[in-house]
């Protein structure tokens, strides 16, 4: 008490920081325990099946994007869902929005056509995900399985319960980010997004 009352700022500024570290050390317990958890384990069908979006190259999936589109087709092909939903714009310069490409991967892997919504809006995963609310509202669609990287799982659910989307996520571990490294800056990097939308909502 007598070291408290003798340095007020610094222990006011030592408890911030460490209430600060116990929040990021508690958003990062959130992240990884989503990641290890594959809710269509526990659910047999939903509405939709949601597709998270990632770079292509000129109409050509990257390999990240390929694995969520693959996990995607794999949930469709054993009748979890009736629908594909395939998220992403277009950067600058590029022929093809992420939505497009996916769709086309997505039929050429022997998911009808038909079955596909492209929603080829949004930069962000908030963006992509607030399209996906709108084009899910007006085909009457309300659950969802969310299909991204393991370590997407929990900022992608909280967005999802946000939009009023029963999202389930359903990752996939087989896509470009297959090194311990790449997967530790995954991990890191959601941490830090996960507490970034919790505050921001953004």
């Amino acid at each position: 008490m007598d070291a408290i009352r003798r340095h007020p700022v610094t222990t006011v500024v030592a408890f911030a920081l460490l209430l600060a570290l116990g929040f990021v050390a508690g958003c990062g317990i959130v992240v990884w325990a989503a990641a290890h958890h594959d809710d269509a384990s526990e659910i047999d069908h939903v509405d939709a099946i949601v597709v998270l979006g990632a770079a292509q190259y000129d109409g050509e999936p990257s390999p990240v994007f390929a694995g969520r589109l693959d996990h995607a087709a794999l949930l469709f092909s054993q009748a979890r869902a009736e629908h594909v939903l395939v998220l992403g714009g277009a950067q600058p310069g590029d022929r093809f929005t992420e939505a497009e490409a996916g769709a086309t991967y997505l039929t050429d892997h022997g998911v009808p056509e038909e079955s596909i919504l492209p929603v080829p809006t949004g930069h962000t995963t908030v963006e992509s995900m607030e399209a996906a609310a709108r084009v899910m509202e007006r085909n009457e669609l309300r659950s969802a399985f969310l299909v991204s990287d393991p370590w997407h799982n929990a900022r992608v659910e909280r967005i999802a319960e946000d939009l009023g989307i029963d999202g389930h996520a359903s990752a996939t571990w087989h896509s470009g980010a297959v090194s311990q490294e790449t997967r530790l800056e995954g991990y890191v990097r959601e941490t830090f997004a996960y507490l970034y939308y919790r505050v921001f909502g953004r």
